[in-house]
């Protein structure tokens, strides 16, 4: 019995040698690199295919088909798509009387329920000769109907298949026979190297370098793969183009930012547990944007997100991948290294810079910072961009004046110490994260020494909450402030941080995200 066409027949089972061995002829064919969505087209249609034509063969059995236009004789068993596949025997032929057809004949069929019936035979133009084979129940079954159903599982398959398939390569989500390939040189890979050096850094796109490229006559579209693949094979190049565009650039002229991650970014995880986190703590998560957590399960994407920064990202002159900020940014196919457009939504000025989603941050901001006067705690919008491959930025900029904010000092002896003084503020700042840094280069002072030191992590929260209280009366520090100034000495993550306070009994919950710190050591870190 052949199997019904459901959701097992297209998820169940394993994409077999014979199917893989279909799409290389396929590929061999078109001469043209084809996605995995443009293959599971091809494999699904065979599929399809395959099945219409075992069900054709179950339904007819050792019967004929019965269309109009063929001619049959006596004793010839027939089954009738357009009767649901009822079969017949047949009992006699005859020449067929109609002056406003073509010559035709007349068939007397004994049915399988004992009824005689007539049907017309040899008439080349009939409505019945274009029926499906499957009939009429069965005109929904379609390729596209299957792939809004069952596609994305589909494709998935036949995309890990495809990857185990020895004789086949991709480059930017395109798959093609290596054998196919054109015969890229040592010569040509170091010519290309010699273009995109003059650019500068500047990627560039394949047909830039296929331009200067003396390649032969082929397809273009071969060339351009082969081509691409030998780069990708090559490990001086990277190719850096969102999903769709393919860019090279040479990886030794890529920002060292990209090629490594930036000393404030790089986090060594405490021991903790955050088994101990109250549902009410993690939603930390949703008041900062940090790329170290996952944030919620569900969330619906915007148009536009408006962030704080802290001063990990503020110095290194990036922005977090975080569950909120991760769909404006363009991905790719392979590359964890993307090169886009940042537009100032104002000026309408673009920036290059890199989405390194591997490691979660887009650099390419510290000088837009600068220029606008962003400062840890200054609020950031990130909304979707008119063109592919953009994103577009803003900051919400005001008349500078002098504001009471926390700032950051560092004493002679090293120590930190935040107090409320005046500084001078140009942007919109979210109060509880909002830190000036009037001395850069004494924070960074810090940041070496707790990278050699490995300075406990506890000892530095009980100080920093201690000075964080002195401006605050009550005595109560919001996890979110307390994140913020942490971060100017040290990177971790806002859970981390809660699930380390959660465990020691230096700090005191009293709910709504507040901590205290036990006041028997508020004397002792003073």
């Amino acid at each position: 019995m052949v199997t019904p066409l459901n959701a097992d027949f297209w998820l169940a089972g394993d994409v077999t040698p014979d199917d893989l061995e279909f799409l290389q002829t396929h590929l061999f064919e078109e001469e043209t690199p084809l996605t995995t969505r443009d293959l599971m087209r091809v494999w699904v249609q065979k599929r399809l295919q395959n099945w219409r034509e075992s069900l054709l063969r179950e339904q007819r059995g050792d019967a004929l088909v019965y269309k109009p236009e063929k001619t049959f004789r006596p004793d010839d068993n027939l089954a009738f798509p357009a009767l649901k596949w009822q079969k017949g025997k047949v009992v006699s032929v005859r020449a067929g009387h109609n002056p406003d057809l073509e010559p035709f004949n007349v068939l007397e069929v004994q049915m399988e329920d004992g009824k005689t019936r007539y049907f017309a035979a040899g008439l080349k133009e009939h409505a019945l000769n274009d029926t499906s084979a499957l009939g009429e129940e069965n005109a929904s079954i379609n390729l596209d109907a299957i792939l809004a159903s069952h596609g994305v599982l589909i494709e998935k398959r036949l995309d890990e298949a495809l990857k185990n398939e020895p004789g086949l390569v991709r480059i930017a989500g395109r798959w093609f026979p290596e054998a196919l390939l054109v015969d890229i040189t040592v010569g040509h890979l170091n010519l290309a190297e010699a273009i995109l050096d003059m650019a500068g850094g500047e990627p560039l796109p394949t047909d830039a370098l296929l331009s200067e490229l003396d390649l032969g006559d082929y397809n273009p579209n071969l060339l351009a793969f082969s081509l691409n693949y030998a780069l990708q094979e090559d490990p001086r190049f990277d190719e850096v183009g969102p999903a769709g565009q393919v860019l090279w650039c040479l990886r030794r002229l890529e920002p060292q930012e990209v090629q490594e991650t930036p000393p404030y970014l790089r986090y060594d995880a405490p021991d903790v547990n955050q088994d101990l986190l109250t549902d009410e703590m993690r939603q930390l998560v949703t008041l900062v944007d940090d790329e170290l957590c996952e944030g919620p399960a569900e969330h619906d994407p915007q148009d536009e997100v408006t962030i704080s920064l802290i001063y990990p990202h503020w110095r290194s002159g990036t922005l977090p991948l975080s569950y909120r900020l991760r769909h404006f940014f363009p991905t790719a196919y392979e590359s964890p290294r993307i090169r886009f457009m940042l537009v100032d939504a104002e000026s309408g000025k673009k920036m290059p810079a890199w989405v390194v989603r591997e490691r979660g941050y887009v650099f390419g901001l510290k000088e837009w910072y600068e220029e606008k006067g962003i400062i840890p705690g200054s609020q950031v919008k990130i909304m979707r961009g008119d063109a592919p491959g953009e994103v577009k930025i803003s900051t919400h900029s005001h008349k500078s004046s002098r504001e009471w904010i926390k700032t950051v000092l560092v004493g002679a002896d090293g120590g930190v110490v935040f107090a409320l003084l005046r500084q001078i503020v140009s942007t919109t700042l979210e109060d509880r994260m909002a830190i000036a840094v009037p001395d850069v280069s004494a924070i960074e002072v810090l940041w070496q020494d707790t990278a050699r030191n490995d300075r406990d992590m506890e000892r530095l929260v009980v100080h920093i909450m201690a000075q964080l209280t002195k401006l605050y009366p009550q005595g109560n520090i919001h996890a979110q402030e307390l994140y913020a100034a942490v971060n100017v000495i040290r990177r971790v993550s806002p859970l981390d941080l809660l699930a380390l306070m959660a465990a020691s009994d230096k700090f005191k919950y009293v709910g709504d995200l507040y901590f205290r710190l036990d006041e028997a050591l508020l004397e002792d870190v003073a």
